[in-house]
């Protein structure tokens, strides 16, 4: 028998783990970048990026619930064979070809160079970091899990001292106009780029059977759960997140658009508390930096393995994914998001368009639904992508939502195309 009514004390234990699980130390360098941008609009940016980061991820665990985890089924209503593209193409962003490199180069770029200075080599530091990360991964060690278990909440008291000490003492005045022409739409484009919400349909099984095991069987009360849940996790990132895009606003005087966003969060902790704080965040960031490389490796390696019915090994996957990474992690984090942001921008439309349809799944039942609306997201996307005015000039894309209308007449299409397999 499951639990007739929804505990707070589940909710809270849940919700922290989310928060642990979609805020890495990766996600510190978007905020305060964004308040440079912003200036004085940084709330309006804040938001933006939080609905594209926290907001999102929510929404892709609820979506996951309606399958019990199982995302796969979720993407093979837009079709087996655009399932396993869309969701290998998840999977290597959010694995060796831009948040596993991350990783890597974030922890040189705000551990390495800010305390032992430029000495010490990246190209070595980039194969020591990543034969941890393999290590680590075949042979998993309880060290992983006790690290995790102490990173996130020494992470957090930093940050609130961090952010507590910049609003007392703000750091200069807030530059009156933004940088960008459209702030609201820059923060969703930052929120794309911690790929929590790529993250959240390859993860959320974690969280859907946590909820299982505190007693929530009824796919209802699992839906109230994890909006609980979800909705204590989303208030934390908007603290920290809040926090941090607002210092950036107040050294917006100081820096430009130029400036990389690794250096900014560091010169601002130094600014904040000293040398000793700078120390301090290295330590906790390059140590969080590691547990996620492993995560994400482990996760890689166990997708690809599972796809190709263990034609692949998962010990030769790892291997593959540690090289590669280590490898594009040397092209440094301002790189790496800049080559990141066109790939994006043409998954997570697809993503979203299957997330919002799978919430209302159980009345949809023509299948035709899904496979024409996420088809009209990529075309639109990657029309975006390539400058198409026609493309350029629909509603919604200063907004970054361009792909929106599209895809709603699409799916309205899709309603009138008989489908084959008509979902129950």
């Amino acid at each position: 028998m499951g639990k007739e009514k929804v505990e707070f004390k589940d909710l809270m234990v849940v919700g922290f783990a989310l928060f642990a699980m979609f805020f890495g130390a990766g996600n510190l360098i978007f905020p305060p970048y964004l308040g440079v941008e912003a200036g004085s609009s940084w709330f309006t940016g804040f938001i933006g990026f939080l609905f594209a980061d926290g907001g999102l991820a929510l929404l892709a665990v609820i979506a996951a619930t309606r399958f019990k985890g199982d995302t796969s089924k979720m993407f093979d209503r837009a079709g087996h064979k655009l399932s396993i593209v869309l969701g290998s193409a998840i999977v290597i962003c959010i694995g060796p070809l831009l948040a596993i490199p991350r990783t890597a180069a974030t922890t040189y770029e705000m551990g390495i160079l800010p305390t032992i200075g430029p000495g010490f080599n990246n190209i070595l530091f980039s194969i020591i970091f990543f034969a941890l990360t393999l290590v680590l991964t075949i042979k998993p060690s309880k060290v992983v899990d006790i690290v995790g278990q102490f990173l996130t909440p020494a992470l957090l008291i930093a940050l609130a001292i961090l952010i507590v000490k910049g609003i007392i003492s703000p750091l200069g005045e807030i530059r009156p106009d933004s940088l960008v022409p459209a702030v609201f739409s820059e923060g969703v484009n930052q929120g794309y780029q911690t790929m929590d919400t790529l993250a959240a349909t390859v993860f959320s099984t974690i969280v859907i059977v946590s909820i299982m095991d505190k007693g929530y069987k009824e796919e209802s009360q699992m839906v109230k759960a994890t909006i609980g849940a979800g909705a204590i996790a989303v208030i934390g990132m908007g603290l920290v997140y809040g926090g941090l895009c607002y210092l950036g606003a107040t050294v917006s005087t100081k820096y430009g658009m130029d400036v990389e966003q690794t250096a900014l969060i560091v010169s601002i902790t130094e600014a904040l508390l000293g040398q000793t704080g700078k120390v301090l965040l290295a330590i906790i960031v390059a140590l969080a930096c590691l547990t996620t490389s492993i995560g994400l490796t482990s996760a890689a390696g166990r997708y690809f393995s599972t796809l190709t019915n263990g034609k692949l090994k998962y010990e030769h996957i790892v291997i593959g994914v540690c090289i590669f990474s280590a490898v594009v992690s040397n092209f440094g984090v301002s790189t790496i998001i800049k080559f990141s942001a066109p790939i994006l921008s043409i998954v997570y439309p697809a993503t979203i368009t299957l997330i919002i349809l799978s919430l209302f799944g159980n009345k949809i039942k023509n299948d035709n639904v899904f496979i024409c609306a996420t088809y009209m997201a990529l075309i639109i996307s990657v029309l975006t992508i390539m400058g198409v005015k026609a493309v350029v000039t629909l509603p919604g894309y200063q907004f970054g939502f361009n792909w929106i209308l599209p895809v709603v007449f699409a799916a309205i299409i899709g309603i009138f195309i008989p489908s084959k397999n008509k979902q129950a």
